[in-house]
Protein backbone atom coordinates (compact mmCIF):
# COMPACT_ATOMS: atom_id res chain seq x y z
CA UNK A 1 0.00 0.00 0.00
CA UNK A 2 2.53 2.59 -1.12
CA UNK A 3 2.69 5.39 -3.67
CA UNK A 4 5.33 3.55 -5.78
CA UNK A 5 3.01 0.52 -5.90
CA UNK A 6 0.19 2.69 -7.23
CA UNK A 7 2.47 4.22 -9.89
CA UNK A 8 3.69 0.76 -10.88
CA UNK A 9 0.09 -0.36 -11.30
CA UNK A 10 -0.58 2.65 -13.54
CA UNK A 11 2.35 1.69 -15.74
CA UNK A 12 1.26 -1.96 -15.96
CA UNK A 13 -2.32 -1.01 -16.68
CA UNK A 14 -1.26 1.16 -19.61
CA UNK A 15 1.45 -1.15 -20.98
CA UNK A 16 -0.83 -4.19 -20.91
CA UNK A 17 -3.12 -2.59 -23.50
CA UNK A 18 -6.08 -2.47 -21.12
CA UNK A 19 -6.23 1.33 -21.19
CA UNK A 20 -6.06 1.40 -24.99
CA UNK A 21 -8.87 -1.14 -25.26
CA UNK A 22 -11.10 0.87 -22.94
CA UNK A 23 -10.31 4.12 -24.74
CA UNK A 24 -10.95 2.56 -28.17
CA UNK A 25 -14.40 1.51 -27.01
CA UNK A 26 -15.20 5.07 -25.90
CA UNK A 27 -13.86 6.71 -29.05
CA UNK A 28 -16.06 4.39 -31.14
CA UNK A 29 -19.19 6.09 -29.77
CA UNK A 30 -19.80 9.09 -32.13
CA UNK A 31 -20.83 11.66 -29.52
CA UNK A 32 -21.04 14.68 -31.85
CA UNK A 33 -23.00 17.24 -29.83
CA UNK A 34 -23.13 19.62 -32.82
CA UNK A 35 -25.06 16.99 -34.75
CA UNK A 36 -28.77 17.10 -33.76
CA UNK A 37 -29.17 13.44 -34.71
CA UNK A 38 -26.72 12.30 -32.03
CA UNK A 39 -28.92 13.00 -28.99
CA UNK A 40 -29.45 9.30 -28.14
CA UNK A 41 -25.72 8.65 -28.64
CA UNK A 42 -24.82 11.30 -26.06
CA UNK A 43 -27.01 9.60 -23.45
CA UNK A 44 -25.58 6.22 -24.45
CA UNK A 45 -22.05 7.34 -23.62
CA UNK A 46 -23.11 8.21 -20.09
CA UNK A 47 -25.19 5.06 -19.60
CA UNK A 48 -22.84 2.50 -21.18
CA UNK A 49 -19.39 3.91 -20.35
CA UNK A 50 -19.40 6.49 -17.58
CA UNK A 51 -21.97 5.11 -15.16
CA UNK A 52 -20.59 1.53 -15.07
CA UNK A 53 -17.03 2.79 -14.65
CA UNK A 54 -17.93 5.03 -11.71
CA UNK A 55 -20.17 2.45 -10.07
CA UNK A 56 -17.37 -0.12 -10.26
CA UNK A 57 -15.35 2.29 -8.08
CA UNK A 58 -18.13 2.62 -5.50
CA UNK A 59 -19.50 5.93 -6.74
CA UNK A 60 -23.22 6.69 -6.48
CA UNK A 61 -24.43 8.02 -9.84
CA UNK A 62 -27.27 10.34 -10.83
CA UNK A 63 -28.38 11.54 -14.24
CA UNK A 64 -29.10 15.27 -14.08
CA UNK A 65 -30.91 17.42 -16.63
CA UNK A 66 -31.76 21.07 -17.11
CA UNK A 67 -34.25 22.66 -19.47
CA UNK A 68 -31.52 24.81 -21.04
CA UNK A 69 -29.26 21.82 -21.67
CA UNK A 70 -29.46 19.85 -24.90
CA UNK A 71 -28.03 16.70 -23.33
CA UNK A 72 -27.96 15.04 -19.89
CA UNK A 73 -25.20 15.23 -17.28
CA UNK A 74 -23.86 12.40 -15.13
CA UNK A 75 -22.99 13.22 -11.53
CA UNK A 76 -21.02 10.64 -9.54
CA UNK A 77 -19.82 10.88 -5.95
CA UNK A 78 -17.98 8.76 -3.40
CA UNK A 79 -18.13 10.17 0.12
CA UNK A 80 -15.74 8.36 2.47
CA UNK A 81 -15.80 10.79 5.40
CA UNK A 82 -17.34 14.28 5.53
CA UNK A 83 -14.26 15.45 7.46
CA UNK A 84 -11.94 14.65 4.54
CA UNK A 85 -11.17 17.05 1.67
CA UNK A 86 -13.63 16.89 -1.20
CA UNK A 87 -12.37 17.08 -4.79
CA UNK A 88 -14.61 17.89 -7.74
CA UNK A 89 -13.75 16.41 -11.13
CA UNK A 90 -15.10 17.45 -14.51
CA UNK A 91 -14.96 16.16 -18.06
CA UNK A 92 -17.03 16.17 -21.21
CA UNK A 93 -17.91 13.17 -23.33
CA UNK A 94 -19.15 15.05 -26.38
CA UNK A 95 -16.84 15.75 -29.30
CA UNK A 96 -16.69 18.10 -32.25
CA UNK A 97 -18.00 16.80 -35.59
CA UNK A 98 -16.05 13.81 -36.89
CA UNK A 99 -15.37 15.21 -40.40
CA UNK A 100 -14.79 11.64 -41.59
CA UNK A 101 -14.06 12.50 -45.22
CA UNK A 102 -11.18 14.82 -44.29
CA UNK A 103 -9.08 12.36 -42.28
CA UNK A 104 -5.92 10.87 -43.73
CA UNK A 105 -6.21 7.62 -45.64
CA UNK A 106 -6.46 4.69 -43.27
CA UNK A 107 -7.77 6.78 -40.36
CA UNK A 108 -11.29 7.14 -39.00
CA UNK A 109 -12.52 9.46 -36.24
CA UNK A 110 -14.39 6.54 -34.63
CA UNK A 111 -11.57 3.97 -34.63
CA UNK A 112 -8.51 4.25 -32.41
CA UNK A 113 -5.66 3.74 -34.87
CA UNK A 114 -1.92 3.79 -34.24
CA UNK A 115 0.17 5.40 -36.98
CA UNK A 116 3.66 6.91 -36.88
CA UNK A 117 3.83 6.46 -33.11
CA UNK A 118 0.56 8.31 -32.48
CA UNK A 119 -2.95 7.25 -31.47
CA UNK A 120 -5.65 8.78 -33.66
CA UNK A 121 -9.36 9.21 -32.99
CA UNK A 122 -11.95 11.90 -32.39
CA UNK A 123 -12.03 12.79 -28.71
CA UNK A 124 -8.69 11.24 -27.77
CA UNK A 125 -7.41 14.70 -26.84
CA UNK A 126 -10.72 16.50 -26.29
CA UNK A 127 -11.86 15.10 -23.92
CA UNK A 128 -12.41 11.35 -23.74
CA UNK A 129 -8.73 10.52 -23.44
CA UNK A 130 -8.26 13.05 -20.67
CA UNK A 131 -11.17 12.14 -18.41
CA UNK A 132 -10.47 8.44 -19.04
CA UNK A 133 -6.95 8.97 -17.68
CA UNK A 134 -8.32 10.61 -14.54
CA UNK A 135 -10.98 7.97 -13.94
CA UNK A 136 -8.45 5.16 -14.33
CA UNK A 137 -6.09 6.95 -11.94
CA UNK A 138 -8.85 6.99 -9.31
CA UNK A 139 -9.32 3.25 -9.88
CA UNK A 140 -5.58 2.68 -9.44
CA UNK A 141 -5.57 4.39 -6.04
CA UNK A 142 -8.58 2.39 -4.92
CA UNK A 143 -6.97 -0.87 -6.09
CA UNK A 144 -3.79 -0.28 -4.08
CA UNK A 145 -5.00 1.64 -1.03
CA UNK A 146 -8.48 0.17 -0.78
CA UNK A 147 -9.92 3.66 -0.38
CA UNK A 148 -9.30 7.09 -1.86
CA UNK A 149 -8.59 8.88 1.41
CA UNK A 150 -10.68 11.84 0.22
CA UNK A 151 -14.19 12.48 -1.03
CA UNK A 152 -14.65 12.59 -4.79
CA UNK A 153 -17.38 14.17 -6.88
CA UNK A 154 -17.39 14.07 -10.67
CA UNK A 155 -19.52 15.71 -13.35
CA UNK A 156 -19.52 14.56 -16.98
CA UNK A 157 -21.35 16.80 -19.42
CA UNK A 158 -22.29 16.14 -23.04
CA UNK A 159 -22.60 19.66 -24.44
CA UNK A 160 -19.24 21.38 -23.96
CA UNK A 161 -18.61 21.59 -27.71
CA UNK A 162 -21.84 23.57 -28.12
CA UNK A 163 -20.97 26.08 -25.39
CA UNK A 164 -22.03 24.08 -22.30
CA UNK A 165 -25.70 25.13 -22.39
CA UNK A 166 -27.32 24.59 -19.02
CA UNK A 167 -24.07 23.93 -17.14
CA UNK A 168 -24.14 27.23 -15.24
CA UNK A 169 -27.81 26.81 -14.35
CA UNK A 170 -27.21 23.21 -13.25
CA UNK A 171 -24.41 24.33 -10.93
CA UNK A 172 -26.60 27.12 -9.55
CA UNK A 173 -29.36 24.61 -8.81
CA UNK A 174 -27.03 22.06 -7.19
CA UNK A 175 -24.57 24.21 -5.25
CA UNK A 176 -24.82 22.07 -2.12
CA UNK A 177 -24.62 18.78 -4.01
CA UNK A 178 -21.51 19.97 -5.87
CA UNK A 179 -19.82 21.57 -2.83
CA UNK A 180 -16.09 20.77 -2.70
CA UNK A 181 -12.71 22.19 -1.73
CA UNK A 182 -11.01 21.97 -5.11
CA UNK A 183 -11.71 21.39 -8.80
CA UNK A 184 -9.14 19.00 -10.28
CA UNK A 185 -9.76 18.36 -13.96
CA UNK A 186 -8.04 17.87 -17.30
CA UNK A 187 -8.58 19.53 -20.66
CA UNK A 188 -6.57 21.50 -23.18
CA UNK A 189 -2.89 21.02 -24.03
CA UNK A 190 0.32 20.93 -22.03
CA UNK A 191 2.80 23.69 -22.69
CA UNK A 192 4.70 21.07 -24.72
CA UNK A 193 4.42 17.31 -25.13
CA UNK A 194 7.48 16.74 -22.93
CA UNK A 195 6.58 18.95 -19.97
CA UNK A 196 3.89 18.24 -17.38
CA UNK A 197 1.71 21.31 -17.00
CA UNK A 198 -0.75 22.90 -14.61
CA UNK A 199 -3.05 25.73 -15.62
CA UNK A 200 -5.28 27.64 -13.23
CA UNK A 201 -8.05 29.10 -15.35
CA UNK A 202 -8.66 30.20 -18.90
CA UNK A 203 -8.67 33.24 -21.11
CA UNK A 204 -12.08 34.64 -21.90
CA UNK A 205 -13.42 34.81 -25.42
CA UNK A 206 -15.96 36.98 -27.22
CA UNK A 207 -16.86 36.74 -30.91
CA UNK A 208 -18.52 39.55 -32.84
CA UNK A 209 -19.26 40.59 -36.43
CA UNK A 210 -18.23 43.79 -38.18
CA UNK A 211 -20.35 44.65 -41.23
CA UNK A 212 -20.63 47.46 -43.76
CA UNK A 213 -23.81 47.57 -45.87
CA UNK A 214 -22.98 50.22 -48.44
CA UNK A 215 -25.87 49.77 -50.88
CA UNK A 216 -28.35 47.19 -52.19
CA UNK A 217 -26.36 45.77 -55.09
CA UNK A 218 -22.99 45.66 -56.79
CA UNK A 219 -21.98 48.10 -59.50
CA UNK A 220 -19.59 47.78 -62.46
CA UNK A 221 -16.08 48.63 -61.31
CA UNK A 222 -15.23 50.33 -64.60
CA UNK A 223 -18.23 52.60 -64.62
CA UNK A 224 -18.28 53.36 -60.92
CA UNK A 225 -14.75 52.77 -59.66
CA UNK A 226 -13.48 55.93 -57.97
CA UNK A 227 -17.01 57.27 -57.56
CA UNK A 228 -18.52 55.03 -54.89
CA UNK A 229 -17.02 53.56 -51.74
CA UNK A 230 -15.78 50.00 -51.56
CA UNK A 231 -16.95 48.42 -48.26
CA UNK A 232 -14.16 45.83 -48.43
CA UNK A 233 -11.52 48.55 -48.41
CA UNK A 234 -13.33 50.48 -45.70
CA UNK A 235 -13.66 47.43 -43.47
CA UNK A 236 -10.00 46.54 -43.97
CA UNK A 237 -9.02 50.03 -42.78
CA UNK A 238 -11.43 49.81 -39.85
CA UNK A 239 -9.84 46.54 -38.73
CA UNK A 240 -6.38 48.04 -39.22
CA UNK A 241 -7.34 50.79 -36.78
CA UNK A 242 -8.12 48.17 -34.11
CA UNK A 243 -4.82 46.34 -34.29
CA UNK A 244 -1.42 47.34 -35.60
CA UNK A 245 0.35 45.71 -38.55
CA UNK A 246 2.27 43.65 -35.98
CA UNK A 247 -0.76 42.52 -33.97
CA UNK A 248 -0.71 45.03 -31.09
CA UNK A 249 -4.21 45.93 -29.83
CA UNK A 250 -4.91 49.67 -30.09
CA UNK A 251 -8.02 49.89 -27.87
CA UNK A 252 -6.88 50.51 -24.27
CA UNK A 253 -10.05 49.02 -22.74
CA UNK A 254 -9.22 45.68 -24.36
CA UNK A 255 -5.97 44.99 -22.50
CA UNK A 256 -4.90 44.80 -18.83
CA UNK A 257 -3.15 47.75 -17.28
CA UNK A 258 -0.16 45.57 -16.43
CA UNK A 259 1.04 42.01 -16.08
CA UNK A 260 0.85 40.87 -12.43
CA UNK A 261 4.22 39.94 -10.95
CA UNK A 262 3.00 36.50 -9.82
CA UNK A 263 1.94 35.80 -13.41
CA UNK A 264 5.26 37.03 -14.76
CA UNK A 265 7.18 34.83 -12.30
CA UNK A 266 5.11 31.76 -13.17
CA UNK A 267 5.74 32.24 -16.90
CA UNK A 268 9.44 33.06 -16.61
CA UNK A 269 10.54 29.48 -17.38
CA UNK A 270 7.74 28.62 -19.83
CA UNK A 271 8.70 28.19 -23.46
CA UNK A 272 5.86 27.88 -25.97
CA UNK A 273 6.50 24.93 -28.27
CA UNK A 274 3.96 23.49 -30.68
CA UNK A 275 6.18 20.57 -31.60
CA UNK A 276 7.34 19.46 -35.04
CA UNK A 277 3.88 19.98 -36.57
CA UNK A 278 3.18 23.31 -34.92
CA UNK A 279 3.64 26.74 -36.52
CA UNK A 280 6.84 28.71 -36.03
CA UNK A 281 6.45 31.46 -33.43
CA UNK A 282 6.90 34.93 -34.92
CA UNK A 283 8.56 37.04 -32.20
CA UNK A 284 7.60 40.33 -33.85
CA UNK A 285 3.85 39.64 -33.62
CA UNK A 286 1.67 40.75 -30.70
CA UNK A 287 2.24 42.98 -27.69
CA UNK A 288 5.85 44.27 -27.67
CA UNK A 289 7.99 43.80 -24.58
CA UNK A 290 6.40 40.48 -23.62
CA UNK A 291 7.76 36.97 -23.99
CA UNK A 292 5.82 34.51 -26.17
CA UNK A 293 4.43 32.83 -23.02
CA UNK A 294 3.36 36.20 -21.60
CA UNK A 295 1.65 37.14 -24.86
CA UNK A 296 -0.49 34.00 -25.03
CA UNK A 297 -1.07 33.28 -21.32
CA UNK A 298 -0.89 36.74 -19.77
CA UNK A 299 -2.25 39.15 -22.38
CA UNK A 300 -5.14 39.66 -24.79
CA UNK A 301 -5.24 38.97 -28.51
CA UNK A 302 -7.50 40.07 -31.37
CA UNK A 303 -8.13 37.87 -34.39
CA UNK A 304 -10.04 38.09 -37.66
CA UNK A 305 -11.52 34.61 -38.08
CA UNK A 306 -13.18 35.21 -41.45
CA UNK A 307 -13.51 38.09 -43.94
CA UNK A 308 -15.88 38.18 -46.90
CA UNK A 309 -16.35 40.77 -49.61
CA UNK A 310 -17.91 40.15 -53.01
CA UNK A 311 -17.90 36.58 -54.31
CA UNK A 312 -14.55 34.96 -53.40
CA UNK A 313 -15.28 31.76 -55.38
CA UNK A 314 -16.12 33.54 -58.64
CA UNK A 315 -15.02 37.19 -58.53
CA UNK A 316 -16.72 39.59 -60.94
CA UNK A 317 -15.87 43.13 -62.11
CA UNK A 318 -18.21 44.82 -59.66
CA UNK A 319 -17.78 46.91 -56.54
CA UNK A 320 -19.40 44.79 -53.83
CA UNK A 321 -22.23 46.26 -51.78
CA UNK A 322 -21.27 44.59 -48.54
CA UNK A 323 -18.29 43.47 -46.45
CA UNK A 324 -18.34 41.27 -43.37
CA UNK A 325 -15.78 40.00 -40.86
CA UNK A 326 -16.09 37.59 -37.94
CA UNK A 327 -13.73 38.78 -35.20
CA UNK A 328 -12.63 37.45 -31.83
CA UNK A 329 -11.07 38.89 -28.71
CA UNK A 330 -9.32 36.53 -26.28
CA UNK A 331 -8.87 38.27 -22.95
CA UNK A 332 -7.35 37.70 -19.53
CA UNK A 333 -8.40 38.81 -16.06
CA UNK A 334 -8.38 42.60 -15.73
CA UNK A 335 -10.31 44.24 -18.59
CA UNK A 336 -14.08 44.62 -18.17
CA UNK A 337 -15.95 42.50 -20.78
CA UNK A 338 -19.02 44.75 -20.49
CA UNK A 339 -16.88 47.60 -21.86
CA UNK A 340 -15.47 45.74 -24.90
CA UNK A 341 -18.10 46.49 -27.54
CA UNK A 342 -18.96 50.02 -26.31
CA UNK A 343 -15.23 50.84 -26.43
CA UNK A 344 -15.05 49.42 -29.95
CA UNK A 345 -18.00 51.58 -31.03
CA UNK A 346 -16.36 54.73 -29.67
CA UNK A 347 -13.04 53.80 -31.27
CA UNK A 348 -14.53 53.21 -34.73
CA UNK A 349 -16.50 56.44 -34.58
CA UNK A 350 -13.38 58.40 -33.62
CA UNK A 351 -11.45 56.80 -36.47
CA UNK A 352 -14.09 57.79 -39.03
CA UNK A 353 -15.90 54.46 -39.44
CA UNK A 354 -19.47 55.10 -38.23
CA UNK A 355 -20.70 52.97 -41.14
CA UNK A 356 -19.31 49.80 -39.52
CA UNK A 357 -22.04 47.90 -37.68
CA UNK A 358 -21.12 45.74 -34.66
CA UNK A 359 -23.14 42.68 -33.74
CA UNK A 360 -22.58 39.95 -31.20
CA UNK A 361 -22.79 36.35 -32.38
CA UNK A 362 -24.79 33.46 -31.02
CA UNK A 363 -21.69 31.93 -29.45
CA UNK A 364 -21.68 32.23 -25.69
CA UNK A 365 -18.99 34.46 -24.21
CA UNK A 366 -16.46 32.70 -21.99
CA UNK A 367 -15.22 34.69 -19.00
CA UNK A 368 -11.58 35.01 -17.98
CA UNK A 369 -10.50 33.34 -14.73
CA UNK A 370 -7.40 32.33 -12.85
CA UNK A 371 -6.33 31.67 -9.30
CA UNK A 372 -3.07 32.98 -7.87
CA UNK A 373 -0.12 31.00 -9.29
CA UNK A 374 1.45 31.14 -5.82
CA UNK A 375 -1.57 29.70 -4.00
CA UNK A 376 -0.84 26.82 -1.60
CA UNK A 377 -2.94 24.35 -3.63
CA UNK A 378 -0.89 25.18 -6.73
CA UNK A 379 2.40 24.60 -4.93
CA UNK A 380 1.06 21.32 -3.54
CA UNK A 381 -0.03 20.09 -6.98
CA UNK A 382 3.26 21.13 -8.58
CA UNK A 383 5.23 19.22 -5.94
CA UNK A 384 3.15 16.10 -6.60
CA UNK A 385 3.67 16.27 -10.38
CA UNK A 386 7.40 16.78 -9.95
CA UNK A 387 7.64 13.85 -7.53
CA UNK A 388 6.03 11.57 -10.12
CA UNK A 389 7.61 12.82 -13.34
CA UNK A 390 11.00 13.96 -12.04
CA UNK A 391 10.50 17.24 -13.93
CA UNK A 392 9.41 20.68 -12.80
CA UNK A 393 5.94 21.27 -14.23
CA UNK A 394 5.01 24.40 -16.13
CA UNK A 395 2.53 26.55 -14.21
CA UNK A 396 0.31 28.61 -16.50
CA UNK A 397 -1.92 31.24 -14.86
CA UNK A 398 -4.56 30.37 -17.43
CA UNK A 399 -5.05 28.38 -20.60
CA UNK A 400 -4.59 30.36 -23.81
CA UNK A 401 -7.96 29.03 -24.99
CA UNK A 402 -11.30 29.17 -23.22
CA UNK A 403 -13.22 26.88 -20.88
CA UNK A 404 -16.33 27.39 -18.72
CA UNK A 405 -14.01 27.73 -15.72
CA UNK A 406 -15.89 30.74 -14.33
CA UNK A 407 -18.80 28.43 -13.56
CA UNK A 408 -16.59 26.53 -11.12
CA UNK A 409 -14.86 29.57 -9.62
CA UNK A 410 -17.77 31.99 -9.41
CA UNK A 411 -20.84 29.80 -8.94
CA UNK A 412 -19.33 26.92 -6.96
CA UNK A 413 -16.54 28.98 -5.35
CA UNK A 414 -13.83 26.42 -6.14
CA UNK A 415 -10.11 26.69 -6.54
CA UNK A 416 -9.42 25.32 -10.03
CA UNK A 417 -6.38 23.26 -10.99
CA UNK A 418 -6.23 21.73 -14.46
CA UNK A 419 -3.65 19.08 -15.38
CA UNK A 420 -3.83 18.60 -19.17
CA UNK A 421 -2.99 15.34 -20.94
CA UNK A 422 -2.69 16.68 -24.49
CA UNK A 423 -0.16 18.78 -26.41
CA UNK A 424 -0.37 21.80 -28.74
CA UNK A 425 -0.04 19.81 -31.99
CA UNK A 426 -2.87 17.34 -31.29
CA UNK A 427 -5.18 18.62 -34.12
CA UNK A 428 -7.97 19.12 -31.62
CA UNK A 429 -11.24 20.02 -33.44
CA UNK A 430 -9.58 19.26 -36.79
CA UNK A 431 -9.28 16.08 -38.84
CA UNK A 432 -6.62 13.63 -37.63
CA UNK A 433 -6.98 14.38 -33.91
CA UNK A 434 -4.28 12.41 -32.12
CA UNK A 435 -1.99 12.06 -29.11
CA UNK A 436 1.39 10.46 -28.53
CA UNK A 437 0.68 7.50 -26.23
CA UNK A 438 3.61 8.63 -24.05
CA UNK A 439 1.60 11.71 -23.04
CA UNK A 440 -1.35 9.55 -21.99
CA UNK A 441 0.93 7.10 -20.16
CA UNK A 442 2.64 9.84 -18.18
CA UNK A 443 -0.71 11.47 -17.55
CA UNK A 444 -1.97 8.24 -15.99
CA UNK A 445 1.07 8.10 -13.72
CA UNK A 446 0.82 11.77 -12.78
CA UNK A 447 -2.86 11.57 -11.90
CA UNK A 448 -2.42 8.36 -9.96
CA UNK A 449 0.28 10.11 -7.91
CA UNK A 450 -1.82 13.24 -7.51
CA UNK A 451 -4.88 11.35 -6.30
CA UNK A 452 -2.66 9.28 -4.01
CA UNK A 453 -1.27 12.45 -2.48
CA UNK A 454 -4.78 13.85 -2.03
CA UNK A 455 -5.59 10.93 0.21
CA UNK A 456 -2.29 11.02 2.05
CA UNK A 457 -3.26 13.81 4.43
CA UNK A 458 -0.79 16.46 3.27
CA UNK A 459 -3.11 18.78 1.35
CA UNK A 460 -3.51 22.47 2.25
CA UNK A 461 -6.51 23.11 4.45
CA UNK A 462 -9.37 25.01 2.86
CA UNK A 463 -8.72 27.97 5.17
CA UNK A 464 -4.97 28.06 4.58
CA UNK A 465 -5.40 27.92 0.83
CA UNK A 466 -8.36 30.24 0.66
CA UNK A 467 -8.27 33.08 -1.81
CA UNK A 468 -10.85 34.92 -3.84
CA UNK A 469 -10.58 33.73 -7.46
CA UNK A 470 -9.47 36.54 -9.77
CA UNK A 471 -12.03 37.41 -12.38
CA UNK A 472 -12.87 40.36 -14.57
CA UNK A 473 -15.48 42.83 -13.34
CA UNK A 474 -18.94 41.66 -14.38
Amino acid sequence: MTRPEALALASRQFDSGDFRQMLARRLAIPTESQNPERGPVLARYLDEEMRPAFEAMGFACRTLTHEKARAPFLFAQRIEDPALPTVFGYGHGDVIRGLEAEWKEGLSPWTLTESDGRWYGRGIADNKGQHSVNMQALANVLAVRGRLGFNAKYLIEMGEETGSPGLAQLCEAHRELFAADLLLASDGPRLSAERPTIFLGSRGSINFDLTIEARKGGHHSGNWGGLISNPGIQLAHAIASIVSATGQIRIPEWVPQSLPESVRRALADCEVDGGADGPVIEPWWGEPGLSPAERVFGWCSFEVLAFKCGNPETPVNAIPPRAWARCQLRFVVGPDPAAFLPALRRHLDRQGFPMVAIATTREEMFHATRIDPEDAWVRWAADSLQATSGRKPAILPNLGGSLPNDIFTDILGLKTIWVPHSYPGCSQHAPNEHLPPAVLREGLQIMTGLYWDLGDGGTPSQRAGSIVPQREVA
